[in-house]
């Protein structure tokens, strides 16, 4: 994003003025003021909240129009999902038209969130590693989930930071971080880089983890056709802050999984719902992670959460679910 930049003040036009009369001298004209042209401190609030480019020099390629024409629709969505998909998130759910409308989520989105690149796993940290990037993101928003899945093809880890409508603490954590509320924000403490907009994040990443390598055909084109599916199909699920929300993990939880899992699409809504951060682990098909994943949990099975304020860990997806909305909320 740019600095605000000064007006540019043109000289304004004024008629011919009259000659004086035989006889009589022009009036003499009143000096005028010289006025300091000074930015407003308002001006420079705004732009030192701007966030740092990814490089020196470099451009940015999304526009204003886009970002805001997808923040009015989602704007719309919100409510109208709410209504159709029912109330309590945390009461039980008809299990078949729950698997059915993941299901033909994951297919909306094949291939892309499914497997990792060809050469990626060469350039992820161990799974022991802290990772470096955090992403501030909510379930049900397409772009976000653009950049979660650019994050399973690269075997990328991330501290992720869910930011439902309603949130109570990651919002405001957005905005202090990058002057606006808009998603998806990539944070990377390793390289000092804060992004906004799910196109230049995925290709940054890319660039900066994928060793060369370009996106896969179709992941940054296809959001905009099918991006909306899952969210549309799961009814705003992970969209909305749950209302008994509220309780905060002294330590955050982890997940292993990958975007495009059927059962793992209702871990991560219900973390959202609930805005409960946590590590994510990327395990997609090929995951350098695998073994990681075999000696945690036993089996190469997602999602598989491990919750270490609790010592509670399962890779039941349904046994997850009734642990957080338990566990996480106000009331408990």
């Amino acid at each position: 994003m740019l600095p605000l930049a000064r007006p540019t003040h043109h000289p304004q036009l004024r008629p011919a003025s009259r000659p004086p009369p035989p006889g009589r001298s022009p009036p003499a004209r009143a000096a005028r003021p010289r006025l300091l042209h000074r930015r407003s401190s308002y001006a420079l609030a705004l732009t030192r909240a701007q966030p740092p480019r990814a490089e020196a020099g470099e451009t940015e390629t999304s526009t204003a129009a886009s970002t805001s024409s997808s923040s009015s629709v989602l704007s719309f969505l919100c409510p109208l999902l709410k209504f159709f998909g029912g109330g309590d998130p945390s009461q039980k759910r008809n299990d078949i038209v729950e698997v059915a409308t993941s299901s033909l989520s994951s297919l909306a989105r094949l291939p892309w969130g499914s497997s990792v690149a060809a050469s990626s796993g060469e350039n992820v940290s161990p799974t022991t590693t802290a990772p470096t990037l955090q992403l501030y993101e909510f379930e049900a928003c397409p772009f976000c989930r653009r950049v979660r899945e650019a994050m399973t093809e690269l075997d990328l880890s991330a501290e992720v930071y869910p930011c439902p409508k309603g949130s109570l603490r990651h919002r405001d954590v957005v905005r202090n971080i990058g002057g606006k509320e808009q998603f998806p924000l990539l944070v990377d403490a390793s390289t000092g880089v804060t992004m906004y907009e799910s196109g230049d994040i995925v290709k940054y990443l890319f660039k900066q983890y994928g060793q060369g390598k370009k996106p896969s055909f179709g992941l940054l084109e296809s959001t905009i056709f099918t991006g909306w599916v899952p969210t549309l199909l799961r009814a705003g699920r992970g969209m909305t802050m749950w209302s008994k929300a509220g309780a905060v993990p002294a330590e955050k939880l982890e997940l292993f999984s990958f975007e495009n899992n059927t059962y793992a699409r209702f871990v991560h809504e219900a973390l959202c719902e609930l805005e409960l951060p946590y590590v994510l682990q990327n395990v997609g098909e090929g995951s350098s992670k695998m073994d990681s994943l075999l000696s945690v949990a036993g089996a190469k099975q997602v999602p598989y959460l491990v919750d270490p304020n609790t010592g509670f860990q399962s890779g039941d997806h349904k046994k997850i679910l009734s642990y957080l909305f338990q566990q996480y909320s106000i009331s408990s």
